[in-house]
């Protein structure tokens, strides 16, 4: 219908029979001649109004509520400072224990570092609470003590070092020693001084057995089983200087009987500075934290019984505060409700019309022009601009079709491409495995070339004996020259040939992983080590050296191929773009348990490292700062998708220019099943 038609068809209809209209629809007229913002102004007046009101309310009662609500805060303040003192003293208590069974720097200064916040913080904001300020004297005191404490224990702590150092294993090498010598004095002949002597020695191994044990575990029963050794070896001694029959033997037993002398001491003043020890931690530290527990808890009784009294004020004031404003809130609430009904009718019955208009646009009735987009108010604004919508929407259904055909295009564009980067992948694969065959012979070649060289001589060698022997001119010396050499030469034809064999069997096993994908259990470090050996022919042409380290007994369920293909780009990718030809440099990979599921292993080297553009990118397929000498930018991006594809585990990289670059890969233990038709792109 077009605007002249809407026009006249509004000029035909009697100004009754539209007054009627509205009245069967309930608006007031007097609502509907008003313009829709005045409506919506005179809803916002009313809640002004409102607002207003309440604020008188709130403002009378905010100052009881603020004033109740600041000693319930002071309270629970001075509550937190006590919570605060009494877990920072157990804390210490707890590291002085630490440092006494673990002794390091960290905890030292962990210990010294709480303290002094104890002191300079904790203790200070107390003596600044009214409640508090009588007992934070004796809170210091004891926090005082706790340290003493701990000062002393280290004071002891020292000594039992020292004692250690110079009482017990002084006496112990030196008496070592004397075995020695007295062992030596009867070696290869026999001697009645032999079997006390044995029994002698073995007294003083568990002797030191027990001894070490009490140093580090502090039982009772080892420094008891130290001494009865002690004092076995002291009552054999008398024994053995009469069966002594040199001068040195006998020389040697008194200096060991002196010796175990002073070790029985010093095992004696071992135990009784570990006694002191003891001591310490019982009736400084531990008790100094009791004490400082009570006090806390008595604190915290009064703290509390503040808030209790403080939450009750507040309570009561808030419940008063509720009831007024709730009793205001809701009368204007229910004129408000009254009054908003009268102006949502006002307004709904056009905004219908929109929306039937907006319905047929959904449904895709794009035909049919939107009613009321000749009125005058803010309503005919929606309903033109609805129309604009309208128009814009065929002209949308236009361009999608239009799209849909570019996308047909593009997809078909996107297969090519992909079927491109397939061909590419599997260039670089057979690249790779072209060069490891190239070196693996050329390694080969080497110990093969030294058999036969030394196979040749020993055929010449033999001939020329046989010449000699059909002569008659062989000699023994002669022939025992030439049995000699020939051993030589059969050790170097073996050694030779067993190096090649190695050889081989490690290019065969990483070759046989490669080519095939299926999983199975293998040795972590002997796999690495085999991928490894196929890699360094190629290397020896390069100064970068390899090095590799790994736990031993890290066994896999895992894919052996993909891995080794892992462990090939990454190291080949270093020596290619981490060092310039001829530069020497290192390359190291480190493999080591992450936790009892997974593996950790990192490649790093001390090249020139990446800047912060090239450390984003690469990963990316075709990324690749060597464009121009042949590089492909997909060695990385296909160990990316290996380990986070088939074998379930992350990578990441850390590099700086200058500074080397290290690349972390985890993967677990056990790989994850997944079905061998949904083999990652590059495995």
């Amino acid at each position: 219908m077009s605007r002249s038609s809407v026009e006249a068809s509004h000029a035909s209809e009697p100004v009754t029979a539209r007054s009627a209209k509205i009245n069967g629809r309930a608006v007031p007229a007097l609502l509907r001649r008003m313009p829709i913002r005045w409506r919506i102004l005179s809803i916002a007046v009313v809640n002004a109004a409102l607002v207003l009101i309440l604020a008188v309310l709130i403002g009378d009662s905010a100052t009881i509520v603020n004033n109740t609500w600041s000693d319930l805060v002071k309270v629970r303040a001075s509550e937190r400072v006590v919570s605060q003192i009494d877990s920072e003293s157990g804390r210490i208590q707890g590291l002085i224990h630490r440092y006494f069974t673990q002794p390091s720097p960290e905890l030292l200064a962990e210990v010294e570092s709480r303290w002094t916040a104890l002191q300079s913080n904790l203790i200070p904001r107390a003596a600044e609470d009214p409640v508090l300020r009588p007992a934070t004297r004796a809170l210091s005191d004891i926090a005082n003590k706790l340290v003493g404490g701990f000062d002393a224990l280290r004071a002891v702590r020292d000594k039992i070092a020292e004692i250690y150092e110079g009482e017990v294993l002084t006496p112990t090498k030196e008496m070592t020693g004397l075995y020695a010598i007295l062992e030596s004095t009867i070696e290869g002949r026999s001697s009645l001084l032999s079997p006390s002597l044995r029994k002698s020695r073995e007294n003083f191994s568990a002797a030191l057995v027990a001894i070490n044990s009490y140093y580090l575990s502090l039982s009772a029963a080892s420094a008891r089983e130290a001494v009865t050794n002690l004092m076995a070896i002291e009552n054999t001694l008398p024994v053995m200087l009469d069966l002594a029959d040199s001068e040195i033997q006998t020389s040697s037993l008194k200096a060991l009987q002196t010796r175990a002398t002073q070790l029985r001491r010093g095992v004696d003043n071992l135990a009784a500075a570990f006694d002191k020890q003891s001591e310490l931690l019982r009736d400084q530290v531990d008790k100094s934290q009791g004490e400082m527990s009570a006090a806390t808890t008595t604190l915290s009784a009064e703290m509390q019984a503040r808030e209790n009294a403080a939450q009750e004020r507040l309570d009561h004031s808030l419940k008063t505060i509720y009831t007024l404003i709730a009793g205001v809130t809701a009368l204007f609430l229910l004129f408000i409700v009254i009054f908003g009904i009268l102006i949502v009718r006002s307004i709904i019955t056009p905004l219908q019309d929109l929306a039937q208009s907006m319905d047929a646009i959904v449904a895709g009735d794009l035909h049919t022009r939107v009613r009321g987009v000749d009125a005058k108010d803010e309503i005919g604004v929606m309903a033109r601009a609805i129309e604009v919508f309208r128009e814009n929407a065929i002209a949308k259904v236009e361009a999608e079709e239009e799209l849909r055909r570019s996308k047909q295009r593009t997809e078909l564009a996107y297969t090519e491409l992909r079927k491109t980067q397939d061909s590419l992948i599997e260039a670089e694969k057979l690249a790779a495995l072209g060069g490891l065959v190239a070196g693996v012979a050329h390694e080969v070649n080497n110990p093969v070339g030294i058999s036969l060289t030394v196979a040749s001589t020993l055929a010449r060698r033999c001939e020329m004996l046989a010449d000699e022997l059909a002569r008659g001119e062989l000699k023994r010396s002669r022939l025992t020259e030439f049995i000699q050499g020939n051993r030589e030469a059969a050790t170097q034809l073996v050694s030779n040939l067993q190096r090649a064999g190695e050889l081989i069997q490690s290019f065969k096993q990483v070759a046989v992983d490669r080519s095939h994908i299926e999983r199975r259990v293998f040795d972590l470090k002997e796999l690495t080590e085999q991928v490894i050996a196929s890699l360094r022919p190629g290397l020896n042409k390069s100064r970068v050296k390899l090095t590799f380290t790994c736990d031993a007994g890290i066994t896999m369920d895992s894919y052996p191929g993909p891995y080794g293909q892992v462990v090939t780009n990454v190291v080949l990718n270093a020596v290619a773009h981490a060092f310039e030809p001829g530069q020497p440099g290192s390359v190291e990979i480190r493999a080591a348990t992450e936790d009892t599921k997974q593996v950790a292993i990192i490649f790093s080297d001390d090249g020139r490292g990446m800047p912060a553009d090239v450390r984003r990118r690469v990963f990316e397929p075709f990324f690749t700062t060597r464009r121009s000498q042949g590089g492909t930018g997909l060695g990385l991006h296909i160990v990316h998708n290996i380990v986070t594809g088939r074998l379930g585990g992350r990578i990441s990289v850390a590099s700086e220019p200058g500074q080397g670059t290290t690349f972390r890969v985890v993967i677990p233990r056990v790989a994850p099943h997944e079905d061998a038709a949904a083999i990652v792109l590059g495995t």
